[in-house]
């Protein structure tokens, strides 16, 4: 925060270097997302409850509690830490408050319907892969903005466009 305020941010070509190079790899994380999630099933409730619930034409398993459990452990964890950070960096972008509380809270939510979503596929009705398919487009998009807004602030925005937004 000091390096906003003091001015420090639009000078401090190191911290550009890291956020740029941490922006890299969540962009090459952001389109890996979109191939795993399309090698394994795709944008239809049919394709999300064959995944999750098993298909015996298509000779598909249902997932298993531990399987299911092995990734929630693991996507729990890392999506927490990466949406804390792309969301942390929001506190730093020339956005009014409100338009920044919206972008905190609508990738947290869209993690947690993702990941929940499959969850309530499998274990409570087929009905909820629209829940898996909405967390997964409101997830992706979400980090399509952070990532975006991240770049145009170190490369487009100038630092006086901080003092004139509340905080």
């Amino acid at each position: 925060m000091r390096f906003v305020i003091t001015g420090e941010w639009s000078r401090n070509h190191l911290l550009h270097a890291v956020v740029v190079c941490f922006l890299i790899f969540t962009t090459l994380f952001w389109c890996s997302n979109f191939f795993m999630f399309f090698s394994k099933m795709s944008l239809t409730p049919a394709s999300i409850t064959n995944y999750y619930l098993g298909n015996e034409e298509l000779f598909q398993q249902p997932r298993s509690f531990r399987a299911m459990i092995e990734v929630a452990h693991y996507h729990l964890f890392a999506m927490g830490i990466l949406l804390m950070t792309l969301t942390h960096l929001m506190l730093f972008v020339p956005l009014p408050s409100a338009l920044k509380l919206w972008l905190i809270i609508l990738p947290f939510g869209g993690a947690l319907l993702d990941e929940g979503g499959g969850w309530l596929t499998r274990f409570v009705a087929p009905e909820f892969a629209w829940a898996k398919i909405a967390g997964f487009l409101v997830l992706q998009s979400t980090l399509f903005v952070l990532i975006g807004t991240c770049f145009w602030s170190i490369f487009g925005g100038s630092s006086h466009e901080y003092e004139d937004l509340d905080e």
